[in-house]
């Protein structure tokens, strides 16, 4: 026998075995902001129907658009939450492995908030002076850049609180750390008109001054652990931390949203896109494995059910925003059929 006969024999005999050792728990990786809805959704689910409670990671988004996009077959998750839109880069991984037909779930919105401790003053800022006190590089009014040299709140703008800035924040690989640096830090970079010009003129240079995050301590990554900055807030008064308003909303007794550009991050705001650093939520279903892992149809039944996303739902209860009720009806149709929309 040949080596091409052999490699072809011992493909099928590890796709058999593969086949054999099936799950019945479905698995879930992704976003930190998602997985207090998805947990909610994975405890009801359990409660109400005869299938096992769903495995759910806390990964962040992108490291859950890498497991997900790594192939077909039970080793590999079911579904990845996202607190942001899937990338081209990570769907062309996804079709290179083998993952072609995938279910985009929008589920409702999110706010970024700004928080710190209730025994501090509640922060007030603008997005201009955010970005300059976490942009690695700031701009100047000569048209260059120079080191961040801001080492307290008030020496950006006499009105902020003269404590050390010391941000605890997602990592990269956090939907909410891309979040972040697009509604926040693009848009107070752009109050400069020279590097708004840059958009269009030199993308490359754009983006290297306003989405690259300081690294000399006064951000600090922390994981993608939001109840760990929550903790931390807690322990040290003059820190904030970054992350979505569900946890703000499940903290509220312990922590305060800052105002950004003199509008608080409440559930309204939010709702009518009246603050402005508010993103989409997501989930996304592996369609090959709807017929091998058992629950998945109805897992995300239960998610689209007006009594989890509906605007009354417990998902609401749980700070989640809801989509409309157009978009409900219409996107919880699309991800009950599991229509393969993800180009």
């Amino acid at each position: 026998m040949n080596r091409a006969l052999i490699a072809a024999a011992v493909s099928l005999l590890v796709g058999a075995g593969a086949a054999q050792a099936q799950r019945d728990q479905i698995r879930i990786v992704g976003s930190s902001t998602v997985y207090p809805f998805a947990t909610k959704v994975a405890e009801q689910f359990g409660k109400t129907t005869k299938f096992k409670t769903p495995v759910i990671e806390s990964t962040g988004s992108g490291g859950g658009f890498k497991l997900f996009c790594a192939g077909v077959g039970v080793e590999h998750p079911d579904i990845t939450n996202a607190s942001r839109a899937i990338k081209s880069s990570e769907v062309e991984t996804c079709n290179a492995n083998g993952v072609k037909e995938i279910t985009e779930v929008k589920i409702g919105y999110d706010g970024i908030v700004l928080a710190n401790s209730k025994k501090a003053k509640q922060m007030s800022i603008d997005l201009k002076h955010l970005y300059m006190a976490l942009a690695k590089d700031v701009p100047t009014d000569s048209g260059k850049t120079q080191p961040n040299p801001y080492t307290t709140w008030k020496q950006i703008d006499s009105s902020l609180p003269d404590v050390k800035i010391e941000v605890l924040g997602p990592p990269p690989t956090s939907g909410t750390r891309d979040a972040f640096v697009e509604l926040v830090m693009e848009e107070g970079c752009k109050e400069w008109p020279w590097v708004k010009d840059l958009s269009k003129s030199d993308s490359n240079r754009f983006k290297a001054i306003c989405h690259t995050i300081r690294e000399d301590g006064a951000y600090i990554e922390a994981g993608e652990n939001d109840n760990l900055i929550v903790q931390k807030l807690e322990a040290n008064p003059n820190a904030f931390g970054i992350f979505g308003f569900s946890f703000l909303d499940q903290n509220a007794d312990k922590i305060q949203g800052s105002l950004i550009d003199n509008v608080p991050p409440t559930f309204d705001n939010i709702a009518s896109g009246e603050y402005p650093v508010s993103r989409p939520l997501f989930f996304y279903i592996k369609k090959a494995h709807a017929s091998v892992i058992p629950g998945m149809k109805e897992y995300v039944a239960e998610f689209t059910s007006e009594r989890a996303w509906g605007s009354d739902g417990y998902l609401a209860d749980a700070g989640l925003i809801p989509l409309s009720d157009a978009d409900r009806k219409s996107i919880g149709a699309d991800a009950r059929g599991m229509v393969s929309n993800v180009k």
